[in-house]
C-alpha cells in the first residue's frame, strides 16, 4: 500500500492550530485597539465599513479608471489606481441592473490589467483591478470593430508611471526587509488593505450586488488572495492561482529572503505568511496551480490547501505555465465563482481516493457528466519543479473513477477529473514517504 505525508501533515497542523491562533491573537492585541476587530496589523472593522474616497479619471470608456484612498505610507496619505468595468460600461446592460462583483489581484511585476477587467465584465460581472505597486498603467486601447480591450502594452513595466501619492513598491525590500516597527511601510500590509478597500468600494456601487462578490489573484496576487480570503468574510468565493503560504519552508524561492530576516523571521511569518491565516478561512476557495511551479512548490501548495477548514477544491495540472494570462485563462475559475455568485453548476467534487488492491477508486459528485479522468504520478526526487510526470487514463463508470495504483516508486500522485464542459478538477496530491 502506498504511504502518504498528508495524514502526518494534517495531524501536525491540528495539534499546532491552537498555538497558531493564540499567537495570531496575541499579535493582534499588540497591534490594534481592542475596540476594533483586528487580525495582525489590519483593522478589519475600518476596512470593511469605511468606503474610500474616489476620484474618477475616465468614465467615458468601456473600461473606466479611478483613484481611491489607501493607507498611509511613510507618514503620507496614498492613492491607489484601479480599472473598473461592468456590463453597463460595455453597453451590454441598462442602468439600474445589478451584477455580481469580482476583485482581481495582479502578481509580481503586474499592475491593474484592463483586459482582465474587460474579460470579467463580458462574463456578466462588475470587475475591478487595482495596482499594488504605487503605479498607474496607461489607459486601454479598444478595437473599433469588436470593442475589445487591446491592453497588452500594460504588461510592460516601462509603460507605467509612478503615482505622486503611491504606496510602497512591490520589491523584496518592501515585501520582507521592512518588517519590524510600524506596519505602514510593509508591502503585504498595504496589499491586503488595498484589496479590502477595493472590495468595500466595489460593494458600494449601485450596480453591484454586495452579497455576491468574489476574488481571484495570480502569483503574488494569489498569495494576497489567500490572506484576504482569510480576513474578509464578505466574499462568497476566492480563487488563488499559484500563490500560497509556507513561503518560509522547503523549496520556496522566497525562503532565502525570509531566512535573512534572522530574528525578525518569526514576526514576518506570523504577520504575513498565509499559513498563519488560512486556518481561519471560511470563504469557499479553489486552489489552482501546476505540478512544477518554481515560485510556489507543490508541497507548500498542498500544505496551504490542507489547513483551510472551510469549503475548498483544487485544480492541479501537469506543467501549468506561470504568468498573468495563463493565470486567468482556466475556465474553472469563472465556473467556480459562478457557482457561488450566479447559482451556476458547480465544478465536479471528487471524494478521497481509496486504494483497493491494484486500483485507486474515487467517487465524484458531479452535476455534469464525467467525460475523462487520469492518474498522474512522478517517480522523481529532488526539486519538485524539475520532476517529470506520467499520465495514465482512468476508467469511468457513472460517478466512479478507477485507475491503476501508482507504482511503489512514485513520490507523488493525484487524479484529475474532467466533466462535459471540459472543466477539470483534481484530487489533492499525495506524497509518498
Amino acid at each position: 500500500m502506498l504511504l502518504t505525508n498528508n495524514f502526518i501533515h494534517s495531524m501536525t497542523r491540528l495539534l499546532c492550530l491552537p498555538l497558531l491562533l493564540m499567537s495570531a491573537s496575541a499579535f493582534a492585541a499588540d497591534q490594534q485597539p481592542s475596540t476594533a476587530e483586528s487580525i495582525g496589523p489590519w483593522n478589519l472593522t475600518a476596512l470593511k465599513n469605511h468606503v474610500p474616497k474616489v476620484t474618477w479619471l475616465h468614465r467615458d470608456k468601456p473600461v473606466q479608471s479611478l483613484l481611491y484612498e489607501g493607507e498611509e505610507y511613510q507618514g503620507h496619505p496614498t492613492e491607489v489606481f484601479a480599472f473598473y468595468a461592468s456590463p453597463i460600461t460595455l453597453g451590454e446592460a441598462q442602468s439600474g441592473e445589478t451584477f455580481p462583483g469580482v476583485v482581481l489581484v495582479h502578481g509580481g511585476g503586474g499592475t491593474a490589467f484592463a483586459d482582465w477587467v474587460y474579460l470579467w465584465a463580458k462574463r456578466g460581472y462588475a470587475a475591478i483591478a487595482m495596482d499594488l505597486a504605487g503605479s498607474r498603467p496607461p489607459e486601454p486601447v479598444f478595437d473599433e470593430q469588436s470593442g475589445a480591450s487591446e491592453s497588452h502594452h500594460q504588461h510592460a513595466r516601462e509603460s507605467r508611471t509612478r503615482l505622486d501619492n503611491g504606496g510602497p513598491f512591490q520589491s523584496h525590500e518592501e515585501k520582507f526587509d521592512s518588517i519590524g516597527g510600524s506596519a505602514s511601510d510593509d508591502w503585504p500590509f498595504h496589499a491586503v488593505a488595498s484589496v479590502m478597500r477595493t472590495h468595500t468600494l466595489l460593494r458600494s456601487f449601485p450596480e453591484v450586488d454586495a452579497d455576491r462578490t468574489a476574488i481571484t489573484g495570480i502569483s503574488w496576487g494569489g498569495y494576497t488572495t489567500c490572506l484576504v480570503a482569510s480576513l474578509d468574510d464578505r466574499f462568497k468565493a476566492a480563487v488563488p492561482v499559484y500563490g500560497c503560504g509556507y513561503l518560509h519552508e522547503g523549496e520556496s524561492v522566497q525562503k532565502p529572503s525570509i531566512d535573512r530576516l534572522a530574528d525578525r523571521k518569526d514576526e514576518w511569518v506570523r504577520a504575513y505568511d498565509p499559513s498563519s491565516h488560512l486556518p481561519r478561512c471560511q470563504v469557499p476557495i479553489l486552489f489552482v496551480n501546476g505540478t512544477n511551479d518554481i515560485n510556489y512548490p507543490l508541497d507548500s501548495y498542498m500544505k496551504s490547501y490542507d489547513i483551510v477548514p472551510g469549503p475548498k477544491q483544487i485544480r492541479i495540472t501537469v506543467n501549468m505555465p506561470h504568468g498573468h494570462p495563463p493565470g486567468w485563462a482556466p475556465q474553472e475559475i469563472g465556473l467556480f465563482i459562478d457557482a457561488y455568485c450566479r447559482d451556476g453548476v458547480p465544478l465536479p467534487a471528487p471524494g478521497v481516493p481509496v486504494i483497493e488492491g491494484d486500483h485507486v477508486v474515487v467517487t465524484c459528485d458531479s452535476r455534469s457528466p464525467i467525460k475523462q479522468a487520469e492518474l498522474h504520478y512522478t517517480i522523481d526526487e529532488g526539486l519538485q519543479s524539475d520532476r517529470i510526470w506520467t499520465n495514465v487514463s482512468a476508467a469511468i463508470d457513472g460517478h466512479i473513477v478507477t485507475a491503476p495504483v501508482p507504482p511503489e516508486s512514485a513520490t507523488a500522485w493525484f487524479l484529475t477529473i474532467t466533466d462535459s464542459r471540459d472543466a477539470l478538477v483534481s484530487t489533492p496530491v499525495r506524497f509518498q514517504q
